[in-house]
């Protein structure tokens, strides 16, 4: 996405979503905004207060009549002045009303985003803040929801600041033991002191980064993936599941050659459940293809459902799966006796057993998912910084042999890469990719 980066220009954008609607709320932010709600609505409202007019174009034709309000910089959002129409949400009323705003000078629709880089740019808050707010439109479930409200909160902000300080401090100690080591009134090494606290710090780290997986499985879902030799009732339990028929379902082997994936939202949290080709030795080429893709993605998933068909047990190979993650469950029930060595026992006709296994999928997700009383980072971006700031850490503490001003240097980068989670180092090479996942208006 290429930005403009010019804050000198006012920008506007519809920002209540799909038309028709029945209230639709065009936002405007930069220097020309005073100039143009005077102009379009004929009145400065007071500040954060709504007034009822009716709004024209440059040329006095009105266009509608509905509530306008105005933000002054620098508290508004965006840090700058920033105004708001509500107006009917029709598409001939919005298009009016931007074609109108098109023709002020220095005015432009905004790009995805740059409401919230705008803000971001005047320091209204931080990079992991921007994040939770497009996370947070973009919630599906209830656990996603919490997750991104207790970011942009900034406790993930304040987190990582604090073990900056801690890093940013230990430095300045041990620069200050390499700047006055000749003097005689200097007890003993400063440095010497910082070591463990920087150990304890590099744990908490990583005890931070282990977190990590539960913060992605609650963003991305929790990965359940269904496998089994052909006809062992794979794509008749997924429509089930989905409540829908999302999957083909054949007395014919073989009918599933690809992956099949459906999102349900359990107990809060997102589950990801997909569908894979029947595990089977085959000679035909695509469907060798997909039965390649089916043990990728259960080698990959957080729980593998097993299907054996009671009424023909095949069971299925998984070489790459660890046991714990399977959970073994014998389908058909209405055409056999229930057998022994499974975990679970259903019948996607009659649905005997499937609201135990749909209590099964939602325990499981839910422990893996733990709380979420402490920061988790969410993100792949964060998870590799604090990885890079764990890695220079654990240089600085093992590189007993190399001079002290190496390790301090280790150090240094450490603190570099905290602050480029954050924003507060050199991260304009990554502020196209983080905004460009924001809709047009916010």
């Amino acid at each position: 996405m290429k930005q403009h980066h010019v804050f000198g220009e006012t920008i506007f954008a519809l920002s209540s979503g799909r038309l028709p609607a029945g209230v639709a709320v065009i936002r405007i932010s930069g220097p020309q905004t005073r100039f143009v709600i005077e102009t379009i609505s004929g009145i400065l409202p007071d500040a954060r207060s709504a007034l009822l007019r009716t709004f024209r174009d440059r040329q006095g034709n009105p266009i509608d009549r509905g509530l306008v309000l105005f933000f002054p910089g620098p508290q508004s959002f965006t840090g700058e002045d920033c105004g708001e129409l509500h107006l009917h949400g029709g598409k001939a009323v919005v298009d009016a009303m931007l074609t109108a705003l098109y023709s002020f000078e220095h005015c432009r629709l905004a790009e995805a985003g740059e409401f919230t880089r705008r803000a971001f740019g005047n320091g209204k808050f931080d990079l992991t803040v921007a994040e939770g707010l497009a996370d947070l439109i973009a919630a599906e479930t209830d656990s996603q929801r919490r997750l991104a409200l207790q970011i942009t909160s900034g406790v993930q902000t304040q987190l990582y600041a604090s073990w900056r300080t801690e890093l940013i401090r230990a430095r300045a100690l041990i620069e200050a033991d390499l700047d006055f080591a000749d003097e005689s009134d200097v007890p003993g090494s400063v440095s010497d002191r910082v070591w463990p606290e920087i150990k304890d710090l590099a744990n908490r780290i990583g005890r931070h980064v282990a977190d990590g997986k539960r913060g992605a499985m609650i963003r991305d879902g929790y990965r359940v993936v269904i496998v089994g030799a052909p006809n062992a009732g794979k794509s008749s339990l997924l429509n089930v599941l989905a409540g829908s028929d999302v999957a083909i379902v054949s007395d014919e082997p073989g009918t599933t050659r690809d992956l099949i994936e459906v999102r349900l939202d359990l107990g809060g949290l997102p589950v990801l459940v997909t569908d894979t080709a029947g595990l089977r030795q085959t000679d035909g080429k695509v469907e060798q293809i997909g039965i390649e893709r089916a043990l990728q993605r259960a080698a990959s998933a957080d729980l593998v459902l097993a299907l054996t068909d009671l009424s023909n047990p095949v069971e299925a190979h998984l070489p790459d799966v660890d046991e714990c993650a399977i959970l073994r469950v014998g389908t058909k029930a209405d055409l056999v006796p229930a057998a022994k060595g499974h975990d679970l026992v259903i019948s996607t006709r009659t649905d005997d057993g499937i609201a135990k296994l749909l209590a099964v999928l939602t325990e499981r997700s839910s422990a893996a998912a733990g709380s979420l009383s402490d920061p988790l980072p969410t993100r792949r971006r964060h998870m590799e910084l604090l990885l890079e700031t764990c890695r220079e850490i654990n240089a600085a503490i093992e590189g007993t042999t190399v001079p002290i001003e190496v390790r301090a240097e280790y150090l240094r980068r450490a603190s570099q890469s905290l602050g480029r989670i954050t924003g507060d180092v050199d991260v304009e090479d990554i502020l196209d990719v983080v905004f460009s996942q924001f809709c047009i208006g916010k």
